[in-house]
């Protein structure tokens, strides 16, 4: 019976699953953002979050504890330096994760994990920016309603001397 085992294996041995992890966390904090499948998502969000919190808190200690799980120098000093910036406030709920279409081969769930506070394409403190409306001719609609009868105007003229032209004579066959 599996009653209080809540961790998910994803069919892996517990040393390749750690590992596995282990680089899927250092790519989320150096990309800030990462394309997985769903499962492995919600695996790596209870692995990441933890270690995020430890590292609000910058000692010694919670410097060792968190590199004796991403063992990689550089992203520990991302961690503590860009990362704990930007979550000193929140109380926890560092990524979110984005349901995508199925993958194409084979139809597994796929998901995007992400830092919340490095979204760059909504939220709070994204500004909104308006887009241009360009037109193809650059004139103003108001400038063009009075033109727009002329051009008409102009349109049937020019379709009329086409059709009287004499049209191009058949070789006759001897």
């Amino acid at each position: 019976m599996r009653h209080g085992k809540k961790v998910n294996h994803l069919g892996r041995t517990d040393s390749h699953r750690k590992a596995m992890l282990a680089n899927m966390a250092t790519s989320l904090i150096k990309a800030k953002r990462i394309t997985t499948t769903l499962a492995k998502a919600k695996a790596l969000r209870t692995y990441v979050e933890p270690l995020i919190t430890k590292a609000k808190n910058d000692t010694t200690h919670s410097r060792r504890t968190v590199f004796s799980y991403l063992q990689d120098k550089e992203v520990i000093t991302i961690l503590f330096r860009e990362v704990a910036e930007k979550v000193a406030n929140r109380p926890g709920g560092y990524t979110r994760i984005i349901k995508l279409n199925n993958r194409q081969g084979d139809n597994a769930e796929m998901a995007l994990i992400e830092l919340v506070d490095y979204n760059t394409v909504y939220g709070k403190d994204v500004e909104v920016k308006e887009e241009k409306k360009t037109t193809r001719r650059g004139r103003s609609k108001a400038a063009a309603a009075p033109k727009a009868t002329e051009a008409k105007a102009e349109v049937a003229e020019e379709v009329a001397p086409a059709e009287e032209a004499p049209a191009t004579e058949e070789p006759k066959g001897e």
